[in-house]
Protein backbone atom coordinates (compact mmCIF):
# COMPACT_ATOMS: atom_id res chain seq x y z
CA UNK A 1 0.00 0.00 0.00
CA UNK A 2 1.41 3.39 -1.02
CA UNK A 3 0.83 5.63 1.98
CA UNK A 4 2.21 8.93 0.69
CA UNK A 5 0.22 10.29 -2.27
CA UNK A 6 1.72 13.54 -3.64
CA UNK A 7 -0.51 16.20 -5.19
CA UNK A 8 -1.56 15.26 -8.72
CA UNK A 9 -0.80 11.56 -8.35
CA UNK A 10 -4.43 10.52 -7.77
CA UNK A 11 -6.24 13.16 -9.85
CA UNK A 12 -9.39 12.19 -11.74
CA UNK A 13 -11.03 14.86 -13.87
CA UNK A 14 -11.68 17.97 -11.74
CA UNK A 15 -10.86 16.13 -8.49
CA UNK A 16 -7.39 16.09 -6.93
CA UNK A 17 -6.77 14.17 -4.78
CA UNK A 18 -9.13 11.24 -5.17
CA UNK A 19 -8.91 8.67 -2.36
CA UNK A 20 -11.49 5.88 -2.25
CA UNK A 21 -11.64 2.82 -0.01
CA UNK A 22 -10.71 0.76 -3.07
CA UNK A 23 -7.71 2.89 -4.05
CA UNK A 24 -6.54 3.13 -0.42
CA UNK A 25 -6.83 -0.61 0.07
CA UNK A 26 -9.06 -0.39 3.11
CA UNK A 27 -12.72 -0.39 4.07
CA UNK A 28 -14.24 2.99 4.86
CA UNK A 29 -12.51 6.38 4.37
CA UNK A 30 -12.49 8.52 1.25
CA UNK A 31 -11.62 12.06 0.17
CA UNK A 32 -11.97 14.15 -2.95
CA UNK A 33 -10.98 17.79 -3.41
CA UNK A 34 -12.36 19.83 -6.30
CA UNK A 35 -11.20 23.20 -7.67
CA UNK A 36 -14.35 24.80 -8.98
CA UNK A 37 -15.42 27.78 -11.04
CA UNK A 38 -18.96 26.85 -12.00
CA UNK A 39 -20.96 23.71 -11.21
CA UNK A 40 -19.98 20.14 -10.44
CA UNK A 41 -22.21 17.11 -9.97
CA UNK A 42 -21.25 14.80 -7.11
CA UNK A 43 -22.53 11.26 -6.50
CA UNK A 44 -22.16 10.01 -2.93
CA UNK A 45 -22.89 6.35 -3.82
CA UNK A 46 -22.42 4.22 -0.65
CA UNK A 47 -20.80 6.99 1.46
CA UNK A 48 -21.95 9.87 3.64
CA UNK A 49 -20.03 12.98 2.58
CA UNK A 50 -19.32 16.54 3.70
CA UNK A 51 -18.92 19.54 1.41
CA UNK A 52 -16.27 21.54 3.28
CA UNK A 53 -14.97 24.77 1.69
CA UNK A 54 -11.18 25.12 1.85
CA UNK A 55 -11.42 28.44 0.01
CA UNK A 56 -14.31 30.24 -1.63
CA UNK A 57 -18.07 29.82 -1.28
CA UNK A 58 -20.75 27.75 -2.97
CA UNK A 59 -24.32 26.53 -3.01
CA UNK A 60 -25.09 22.83 -2.56
CA UNK A 61 -28.29 21.40 -4.03
CA UNK A 62 -29.37 17.95 -2.81
CA UNK A 63 -32.65 16.11 -2.14
CA UNK A 64 -34.71 19.16 -3.12
CA UNK A 65 -32.84 21.46 -0.71
CA UNK A 66 -30.25 24.16 -1.31
CA UNK A 67 -27.60 25.12 1.23
CA UNK A 68 -25.68 28.38 0.90
CA UNK A 69 -22.12 27.94 2.18
CA UNK A 70 -20.44 31.25 3.01
CA UNK A 71 -17.09 29.48 3.07
CA UNK A 72 -13.83 31.32 3.72
CA UNK A 73 -10.93 32.88 1.86
CA UNK A 74 -8.50 30.16 2.99
CA UNK A 75 -7.93 27.46 5.58
CA UNK A 76 -5.89 29.72 7.89
CA UNK A 77 -8.43 32.56 7.82
CA UNK A 78 -11.56 31.21 9.51
CA UNK A 79 -13.69 28.23 10.41
CA UNK A 80 -16.18 27.45 7.64
CA UNK A 81 -19.74 26.29 7.38
CA UNK A 82 -20.38 22.99 5.58
CA UNK A 83 -23.04 20.65 4.21
CA UNK A 84 -23.72 16.99 5.00
CA UNK A 85 -24.74 14.74 2.09
CA UNK A 86 -26.35 11.33 2.73
CA UNK A 87 -25.36 8.20 0.85
CA UNK A 88 -27.10 7.42 -2.47
CA UNK A 89 -27.68 11.02 -3.58
CA UNK A 90 -26.71 13.16 -6.53
CA UNK A 91 -25.72 16.67 -5.43
CA UNK A 92 -24.69 19.77 -7.35
CA UNK A 93 -22.03 22.16 -6.05
CA UNK A 94 -22.00 25.61 -7.67
CA UNK A 95 -19.40 28.22 -6.77
CA UNK A 96 -15.80 29.32 -7.02
CA UNK A 97 -13.04 27.95 -4.85
CA UNK A 98 -11.59 24.72 -3.54
CA UNK A 99 -13.85 22.25 -1.74
CA UNK A 100 -13.04 19.09 0.21
CA UNK A 101 -15.41 16.11 0.11
CA UNK A 102 -14.46 13.80 3.00
CA UNK A 103 -16.52 10.62 3.08
CA UNK A 104 -17.12 7.32 4.84
CA UNK A 105 -18.96 4.20 3.76
CA UNK A 106 -22.22 3.65 5.62
CA UNK A 107 -25.35 1.51 5.48
CA UNK A 108 -27.45 4.21 7.14
CA UNK A 109 -29.08 7.10 5.28
CA UNK A 110 -29.37 10.27 7.37
CA UNK A 111 -30.97 13.51 6.09
CA UNK A 112 -29.00 16.20 4.27
CA UNK A 113 -28.15 19.05 6.64
CA UNK A 114 -26.34 22.38 6.98
CA UNK A 115 -23.53 22.85 9.51
CA UNK A 116 -23.09 26.51 10.52
CA UNK A 117 -19.58 27.77 11.21
CA UNK A 118 -20.64 29.25 14.54
CA UNK A 119 -21.52 25.76 15.82
CA UNK A 120 -18.06 24.30 15.08
CA UNK A 121 -16.10 23.91 18.35
CA UNK A 122 -12.57 25.34 18.12
CA UNK A 123 -10.03 23.79 20.47
CA UNK A 124 -6.49 24.91 21.31
CA UNK A 125 -4.40 21.86 22.18
CA UNK A 126 -0.93 21.45 23.62
CA UNK A 127 1.37 24.27 24.70
CA UNK A 128 4.60 25.95 23.68
CA UNK A 129 5.97 24.53 20.45
CA UNK A 130 3.37 21.74 20.60
CA UNK A 131 0.49 24.25 20.37
CA UNK A 132 -2.08 23.76 17.62
CA UNK A 133 -5.69 24.59 16.77
CA UNK A 134 -8.31 21.92 16.10
CA UNK A 135 -11.60 22.71 14.36
CA UNK A 136 -14.02 19.91 15.24
CA UNK A 137 -16.48 19.76 12.36
CA UNK A 138 -17.95 16.28 12.40
CA UNK A 139 -17.14 14.37 15.58
CA UNK A 140 -19.47 12.41 17.89
CA UNK A 141 -19.96 15.39 20.21
CA UNK A 142 -20.28 18.05 17.47
CA UNK A 143 -22.32 16.78 14.50
CA UNK A 144 -24.44 13.69 13.82
CA UNK A 145 -23.20 11.17 11.28
CA UNK A 146 -23.12 7.40 11.09
CA UNK A 147 -19.43 6.62 10.54
CA UNK A 148 -17.69 9.80 9.37
CA UNK A 149 -15.27 11.76 11.60
CA UNK A 150 -13.77 15.03 10.31
CA UNK A 151 -11.62 17.72 11.90
CA UNK A 152 -8.85 20.04 10.77
CA UNK A 153 -5.63 20.95 12.55
CA UNK A 154 -3.71 24.21 12.11
CA UNK A 155 -0.12 24.34 13.35
CA UNK A 156 1.95 27.55 13.48
CA UNK A 157 5.31 27.46 11.72
CA UNK A 158 8.00 25.75 13.79
CA UNK A 159 5.51 23.82 15.95
CA UNK A 160 4.75 20.09 16.14
CA UNK A 161 1.24 18.61 16.22
CA UNK A 162 -0.22 15.10 16.27
CA UNK A 163 2.12 14.81 19.21
CA UNK A 164 2.79 12.75 21.27
CA UNK A 165 2.50 10.08 18.56
CA UNK A 166 -0.72 8.15 18.94
CA UNK A 167 -2.67 5.35 17.31
CA UNK A 168 -6.20 4.01 16.96
CA UNK A 169 -5.96 0.52 15.48
CA UNK A 170 -7.16 -1.81 18.24
CA UNK A 171 -10.66 -2.41 19.61
CA UNK A 172 -10.03 -2.24 23.35
CA UNK A 173 -10.66 -0.07 26.41
CA UNK A 174 -9.75 3.53 25.52
CA UNK A 175 -8.98 2.85 21.85
CA UNK A 176 -11.06 2.46 18.69
CA UNK A 177 -10.20 1.15 15.22
CA UNK A 178 -10.12 3.96 12.67
CA UNK A 179 -8.55 4.42 9.26
CA UNK A 180 -7.31 7.98 8.72
CA UNK A 181 -6.51 10.34 5.86
CA UNK A 182 -4.30 13.41 6.29
CA UNK A 183 -4.75 16.06 3.55
CA UNK A 184 -2.21 18.89 3.77
CA UNK A 185 -1.98 22.56 2.86
CA UNK A 186 1.10 24.62 3.72
CA UNK A 187 1.25 28.41 4.00
CA UNK A 188 3.40 30.43 1.60
CA UNK A 189 4.02 27.39 -0.63
CA UNK A 190 6.25 25.85 2.02
CA UNK A 191 6.70 22.31 3.28
CA UNK A 192 6.07 20.24 6.38
CA UNK A 193 6.80 16.67 7.46
CA UNK A 194 4.69 13.72 8.57
CA UNK A 195 5.84 10.68 10.51
CA UNK A 196 4.03 7.32 10.76
CA UNK A 197 5.54 4.19 12.31
CA UNK A 198 4.29 0.81 13.43
CA UNK A 199 5.03 -2.02 15.81
CA UNK A 200 7.13 -5.14 15.29
CA UNK A 201 3.91 -7.09 14.75
CA UNK A 202 2.48 -4.54 12.28
CA UNK A 203 5.37 -2.61 10.74
CA UNK A 204 4.81 0.65 8.88
CA UNK A 205 7.33 3.39 8.13
CA UNK A 206 6.63 6.83 6.63
CA UNK A 207 8.61 10.04 6.85
CA UNK A 208 7.21 12.27 4.13
CA UNK A 209 7.88 15.85 3.14
CA UNK A 210 4.39 17.26 2.53
CA UNK A 211 3.23 20.24 0.52
CA UNK A 212 -0.17 21.65 -0.45
CA UNK A 213 -2.39 18.96 -1.93
CA UNK A 214 -0.41 15.99 -0.61
CA UNK A 215 -2.08 13.11 1.26
CA UNK A 216 -0.80 10.56 3.78
CA UNK A 217 -2.86 7.43 4.48
CA UNK A 218 -2.76 5.84 7.94
CA UNK A 219 -4.22 2.31 7.99
CA UNK A 220 -2.67 1.57 11.39
CA UNK A 221 0.32 2.45 13.56
CA UNK A 222 1.59 5.41 15.54
CA UNK A 223 1.25 8.72 13.72
CA UNK A 224 2.97 11.94 14.63
CA UNK A 225 4.56 14.26 14.80
CA UNK A 226 3.21 16.49 12.04
CA UNK A 227 5.98 19.06 11.75
CA UNK A 228 5.48 22.62 10.55
CA UNK A 229 8.74 24.02 9.18
CA UNK A 230 9.77 27.40 10.65
CA UNK A 231 8.13 30.17 8.64
CA UNK A 232 5.43 27.95 7.17
CA UNK A 233 2.09 27.31 8.88
CA UNK A 234 0.78 23.76 8.42
CA UNK A 235 -2.85 22.73 7.84
CA UNK A 236 -4.22 19.22 7.61
CA UNK A 237 -7.71 17.83 7.24
CA UNK A 238 -8.28 14.56 9.11
CA UNK A 239 -10.84 12.08 7.77
CA UNK A 240 -11.55 8.98 9.87
CA UNK A 241 -13.90 6.00 9.88
CA UNK A 242 -13.78 2.39 10.98
CA UNK A 243 -15.63 -0.87 11.47
CA UNK A 244 -16.70 -0.43 15.09
CA UNK A 245 -20.40 -0.36 16.01
CA UNK A 246 -19.82 2.87 17.96
CA UNK A 247 -18.73 6.10 16.26
CA UNK A 248 -15.89 7.02 18.60
CA UNK A 249 -12.46 8.64 18.33
CA UNK A 250 -10.40 6.97 21.06
CA UNK A 251 -6.61 7.13 20.88
CA UNK A 252 -3.62 5.65 22.66
CA UNK A 253 -0.35 7.60 23.06
CA UNK A 254 2.96 5.89 22.34
CA UNK A 255 4.09 5.04 25.91
CA UNK A 256 7.65 6.07 25.05
CA UNK A 257 6.55 9.67 24.47
CA UNK A 258 3.37 10.14 26.51
CA UNK A 259 5.33 11.96 29.24
CA UNK A 260 5.59 15.00 26.97
CA UNK A 261 2.01 15.95 27.82
CA UNK A 262 3.07 16.66 31.42
CA UNK A 263 5.44 19.40 30.28
CA UNK A 264 2.54 21.40 28.88
CA UNK A 265 1.20 22.17 32.35
CA UNK A 266 3.90 24.82 32.90
CA UNK A 267 3.84 26.28 29.36
CA UNK A 268 1.36 28.63 27.73
CA UNK A 269 -0.39 28.26 24.41
CA UNK A 270 1.46 29.75 21.44
CA UNK A 271 0.28 33.39 21.19
CA UNK A 272 -0.07 33.04 17.41
CA UNK A 273 -3.21 30.99 18.07
CA UNK A 274 -6.00 31.02 17.24
CA UNK A 275 -5.73 31.58 13.50
CA UNK A 276 -8.10 34.16 12.09
CA UNK A 277 -8.98 35.43 15.56
CA UNK A 278 -11.43 32.53 16.11
CA UNK A 279 -11.99 31.43 19.70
Amino acid sequence: MKLYRPAGSTAEGPFDPVITPQSAGWGFCGLRVVNLDGSQSVSTQDSETLVLPLSGSCTVSVDGETFELRGRTGVFDAVTDFAYLPRDVQATITGTGRFALPSARTHKRLPARYGPAEHVPVELRGAGNCSRQVNNYCLPHTFEADQLLVCEVLTPGGNWSSYPPHKHDEAREGESVLEEIYYFEVGRDGMGYQRVYGTSERPIDVLAEVRTGDVVLIPHGWHGPSMASPGYDLYYLNVMAGPGPERAWLICDDPAHAWVRQTWESAGVDPRLPFGGTT
